[in-house]
C-alpha cells in the first residue's frame, strides 16, 4: 500500500534534529501497524518528534493535563477498533486519507527505555505503533478488555517487526 509517513522535529531547542535511526524506526513501525491492521486505502500520518517541554505544552493545551507524556495522538476521524479508513475520506488533491498526527517525546522514550529495562528502539517503535492504533480507533480508557485488546495488537505488530521485550 502506498502509505506516507511525514516525520519532523518539534523540539523546544530548534537546533535539534530527529536522529536518522529514530526516523527509520518510526516510519517502519507506522507502516507495519497500518499493514497489520489491513488498512486498504493509502493513508498519511504526520509525526512530530519532540522533547518533554513541547509535549507538556501540547498536553496542557489539548487535554488540560500539565505534565509531559510519552506520546499524543490526534485522530482525524472517529473510529472504533477494527474500523477501516474509507476511500471517500481521502483528500481529493492527494488521493490519500489523512489519518491524523502523533507527537512522540524522544526524551520520555529514552527515560522509559531505561525505566522498563529495554532498548530505546523498542520504546520508540512501541510508541509509534501505540499511536497508530489510537488513530485507528483503539483506546485503553478502561483497565479491562479495551486495554487488553490494544496491548495484544501492539505486541503482535511489534513481533512482526522482530521487536520483543529485551
Amino acid at each position: 500500500m502506498d502509505h506516507e509517513v511525514y516525520i519532523e522535529a518539534g523540539y523546544m531547542d530548534e537546533t535539534m534534529e530527529v536522529p536518522p535511526a529514530v526516523e527509520e524506526q518510526i516510519r517502519r513501525s507506522v507502516l507495519a501497524a497500518l499493514e497489520a491492521e489491513e488498512v486498504g486505502v493509502p493513508c498519511v500520518v504526520a509525526v512530530i518528534v519532540t522533547d518533554d517541554g513541547l509535549i507538556r505544552e501540547t498536553n496542557l493545551a489539548n487535554r488540560g493535563v500539565d505534565r509531559a507524556t510519552d506520546v499524543l495522538s490526534f485522530p482525524m476521524f472517529p473510529m472504533k477498533p477494527g474500523d477501516k479508513p474509507r476511500a471517500e475520506w481521502a483528500d481529493p488533491g492527494a488521493d490519500k486519507v489523512y489519518l491524523g498526527d502523533m507527537m512522540i517525546s524522544l526524551e520520555r522514550a529514552n527515560a522509559q527505555a531505561v525505566e522498563y529495562g529495554h532498548s530505546t528502539e523498542r520504546e520508540v517503535c512501541y510508541l509509534a505503533v501505540h499511536s497508530v492504533l489510537h488513530l485507528l480507533g483503539y483506546d485503553h480508557l478502561d483497565e479491562g478488555s479495551m486495554k487488553a485488546q490494544m496491548r495484544q495488537r501492539e505486541e503482535a505488530i511489534l513481533g512482526r517487526l522482530g521487536i520483543t521485550r529485551d
